[in-house]
Parts: structure tokens; sequence; C-alpha cells
């Protein structure tokens, strides 16, 4: 990494997360691990891939400087590798520039792009990249994703600008930090596996069957369940039951557009509803009605969320 940037205040601790489609997730990992694990030990970046069966995974450097742009600049090298082996079979001429994707904290988006898109297209004449900020924030975050694409030297040059505006800029409020998942697939539970249904397939969801069997074991009450799907819970008497929960955290437990809530009340069985805003107050009142097991269920599932966004928020 050349002085010039060090001096402009970047020779510090950095975390840069990249969203990666599963294919190039794959080829940074390598052979039984052998390429990530090479990347690791040369850079001395801490490099860590999410877990599960999705389409999109995050991809988090950590460490000084130094050792992030080099572990970065050797993602970089590996994607126009792969590049150019695919070119070898194609018809195709031209070839594609590198793609890639950070996520930030929406927050900061705004320093980024600059008064009327100055300093974005500052970045944009002085690197030689394409650089788009996404309108939008990902879904159950408050993070965006910033598109880079041109030669791996324009790359790396416009994430180390992108870094100083960060880190001149820090991130305002909360940041819930982006998870990708298998995008709005119903859940079912047969044989006390889950299952996320994508067309017509059921592909099981590890962590979900987790959750739901940890659920269990904290409930006293059955739950039935059958090879055609999630048929609900034995236990005919109604419940009410009444959690806090901080105005700062109320996100994550609705989901964009009610997606989070939507999952939670079709996975326990239970009528949930939020209330209002109240002047004053920080804190928002969730009633959960529904059978004792289906409140368990209901309780664990939002708790299950409140510490995983707590967790992320501190290693992120």
């Amino acid at each position: 990494m050349d002085s010039g940037v060090i001096e402009g205040g970047l020779n510090v601790t950095l975390t840069i997360r990249l969203l990666m489609h599963g294919k190039e997730v794959g080829s940074i990992i390598g052979k039984k691990g052998e390429t990530v694990k090479k990347m690791r030990e040369e850079s001395g970046a801490r490099i860590n891939i999410s877990e599960g069966n999705c389409p999109e995974r995050i991809t988090t450097l950590a460490g000084p400087t130094t050792a992030i742009f080099k572990a970065f600049s050797m993602i970089i090298e590996k994607l126009e590798e792969d590049i150019c082996s695919s070119m070898t079979n194609s018809t195709a001429t031209t070839k594609p520039p590198v793609t890639l994707r950070i996520v930030v904290p929406a927050s900061q988006c705004g320093s980024l792009i600059g008064k009327g898109g100055c300093k974005i297209k500052e970045i944009r004449e002085s690197t030689g990249a394409q650089v788009q900020v996404a309108g939008d924030m990902l879904p159950n975050s408050t993070e965006r994703a910033i598109t880079i694409a041109g030669t791996p030297q324009s790359i790396i040059e416009c994430v180390k600008q992108i870094c100083v505006v960060m880190l001149e800029s820090p991130p305002k409020g909360v940041t819930i930090p982006y998870r990708p998942k298998l995008s709005g697939s119903p859940v079912i539970f047969a044989g006390g596996q889950a299952y996320a249904v994508q067309g017509q397939h059921a592909i099981p969801q590890p962590d979900l069957t987790k959750l739901h069997q940890l659920a269990m074991q904290q409930s006293p009450f059955p739950i039935a369940t059958s090879n055609t799907g999630y048929t609900g819970i034995e236990a005919s008497s109604q419940n009410t039951s009444s959690m806090t929960i901080s105005n700062d955290l109320i996100g994550c437990i609705i989901g964009r557009q009610g997606a989070k809530i939507n999952e939670i009340r079709q996975m326990s069985g239970a009528q949930i509803k939020i209330a209002n805003p109240v002047d004053g107050s920080t804190d928002r009142q969730v009633t959960i009605n529904g059978t004792p097991a289906s409140i368990s269920l209901a309780e664990y599932l939002i708790n299950a969320r409140l510490s995983s966004e707590a967790t992320g928020l501190a290693t992120n």
C-alpha cells in the first residue's frame, strides 16, 4: 500500500465486508479451503466467510490496513483469474471488468456520495473505476451495497479511497448488518427438520432446524409436525404474553416490509402485535397471543433474532 494513503489516516485497523455470489465464494475458498488458507497466511488478515447455502455470502476482511489490502488484492486477482479462465472457452472478444460489491452502513453513504455527488465523482475520476451506491438498504439491515467495477488496480485504489472517507465519517446510530439468506422462501417443518421451499424443491435448513429443536427443548408443550408441513401446536388454551423491545432494535424484528415478523408468526403459529411508538419512550411493546407453546416459540425466535443482531454488531 502506498505511503500516501497511510499518511492520509489509513494506517489503522479496518473491517471490509464484501457481498459475493456463491460461485465467487467457492473460488475464494478453493479446494479443501486451500486458497483462503493461503490468503490468510500470506496477508495476515482475518478472512471470515458467512455460513449457509445461500445465493449470496458475506466475506469479511479484518486487521491492519496493510494486511487488509494485501488480502483484498489477492481476492481481486483470483476474480480476475476466473474471468480470464472463462474467456478461454468463450466466443466473447472483450474481457468483462472485475465487479465487486462492498457493504457499508447506510449512514455513511451521504459522505461517500458528497454534496451533489461531488465526492463519488472525484473517486470515479481519480481511480478509473465505476462506482455505484445502491439507493435501497439491503433486506433486514441498515446497510447498502456499493458496486465497483474496473481493472484490479482501479478497484483496489477505489476501495482505499472509500475507506478513507468512511474513517473520516464514522457511522451514526446503530448499524444492523446485512445477513444473506434464502430470500422470501416459505419454511416448513417435516420429520423434525426445517426446509425452505424454493419452487418445487425443499432445501434443508440446518440453522432453522437447530433453532426449532432448541425452542422445543425450552418448551414443555408438544408440537405437532407432519410430512405435509407445519400443522400447529397441540394445546387449546389461548394465552397472552408481552415483551418490551428497544426502538433501536424493533426494525430487525419487523424486517423489510414486515418480512421478518411474518416469518416468526408463520413459524410459531402465534399472533404478534407491535404497538406504535409512544412519545418520550425508547421502547415498543410487543404482544403475543396464542397457545403456551406457540408463545414460547415466538419469544424464543424474537430473542434469537435480537441476540444474533447484538452478536453481529459486536463482531462486525
